[in-house]
């Protein structure tokens, strides 16, 4: 070889390396990159944790063994390691959305869930709002004059449907406001499905199984033959179309709808977790990131993916609010008129969201089991 070739052949290697390094750092760019606006959520700075008022007796946030009193004796805590490459914690704001259109121009945030994804016990703990809490609205007064509404419709004025609001995040992201303002939740991130991609998903995976304890009889009185609207007590075999109507029927109220919704995810995490399906969760996953709301990155849907195969049923934990704490009202709303909502003690639920943050509600001695008590804190995949 001349020296003439060998320079040549070595500008040659330098540009293939050079273009090697390029795509890599390309690939692991659009790995890491959100697929979605991001929350951008201001920084929160937490109040002093105080003590729960006598009104829940079950809570109890000192594991078994921690001293009540006195100063304990400085120890060395070794850092726990994390699995599946995530952080220690992250929390989700996921909205399932009432709109039926393949876009998300509008559509109210009918279920509203902050989970939380522990990467170190590991658990996943997710915290139900009831759409009809009535709140105040952040960053749209100014433009117009809208200042509170149902938690529901602050992710349909955040969509550019209406264009109330040019903040970040879209739809979500005055959803997260209005939640940071209310109740103090910080999440890290957030997916938004509407009914019609949740049907999809439903039968991209092969239906799901659903275990009822109870049956739930969604017809109303004129309605004696619509069987579509009775799910008896028992196990039920769901199509998409049949696991949406499920999640959608309220005939006992918004909380045992909540507990009903519960049911299909465990239904849908069962299905996902089985061997016929398991492989075939990145593809599921990439054939429906264009039809979801998210600022998850493809490397953060592949750590919540390890870890989902990766948990028991009792590492899903639902909490349950105290039913007590909420009474019904009406208000005159300037948008609905007299309309219903749910009243409560929004310090206490601030309260309880921030022990949801901390990890200390539920306390750990309480998702050890199931309990079949009606009012207790938690339920479980299981």
């Amino acid at each position: 070889m001349t020296r003439a070739q060998k320079i040549i052949l070595s500008f040659l290697s330098i540009g293939i390396l050079s273009l090697c390094a390029l795509v890599a750092q390309t690939a692991y760019t659009l790995w890491q990159k959100p697929l979605g606006p991001a929350l951008g959520l201001p920084t929160n700075t937490r109040k002093p944790f105080p003590t729960f008022p006598a009104t829940w007796t079950p809570l109890a946030f000192l594991p078994p063994g921690h001293p009540s009193t006195g100063t304990p004796e400085p120890t060395f805590t070794p850092v726990p390691s994390t699995i599946c490459g995530g952080p220690p914690v992250m929390t989700i704001l996921a909205i399932g959305t009432d709109s039926r259109s393949d876009n998300y121009l509008y559509g109210l945030g009918d279920v509203t869930r902050l989970v939380r994804v522990d990467f170190e016990t590991p658990r996943v703990t997710i915290m139900s709002f009831p759409r009809d809490l009535y709140v105040e609205i952040p960053d749209i007064s100014t433009h117009y004059g809208i200042t509170h509404g149902k938690l529901n419709q602050s992710y349909l004025y955040g969509n550019p449907g209406f264009g109330y609001y040019d903040g970040p995040g879209l739809g979500p992201g005055l959803m997260a406001r209005t939640l940071a303002l209310n109740f103090g939740a910080q999440p890290d991130q957030y997916i938004a499905v509407n009914m019609r991609t949740f049907t999809k998903i439903v039968d991209a995976v092969g239906g799901i199984t659903v275990d009822l304890p109870i049956t739930i009889d969604g017809r109303a009185a004129d309605q004696p033959n619509r069987d579509d609207l009775v799910f008896r007590a028992g196990t039920h075999y769901l199509n998409g179309k049949e696991a949406l109507q499920l999640a959608r029927l309220r005939p006992y109220g918004v909380f045992e709808r909540a507990k009903a919704q519960n049911h299909v995810l465990c239904g849908l995490y069962d299905k996902l977790i089985s061997p016929s399906v398991v492989g075939d969760i990145p593809d599921i996953i990439s054939s429906f990131e264009d039809n979801v709301q998210t600022d998850l990155s493809p490397a953060q849907i592949s750590q919540l993916s390890c870890l989902g195969t990766q948990l028991t049923g009792a590492d899903i934990v639902f909490l349950n609010w105290p039913e007590d704490i909420f009474e019904g009202t009406r208000v005159d709303d300037p948008v609905l008129g007299r309309t219903f909502i749910w009243d409560a003690d929004f310090e206490l639920l601030r309260l309880y969201v921030d022990a949801f943050a901390r990890g200390e509600w539920p306390a750990p001695a309480q998702t050890t089991s199931s309990t079949s008590d009606e009012d207790a804190p938690t339920s479980f995949c299981e």
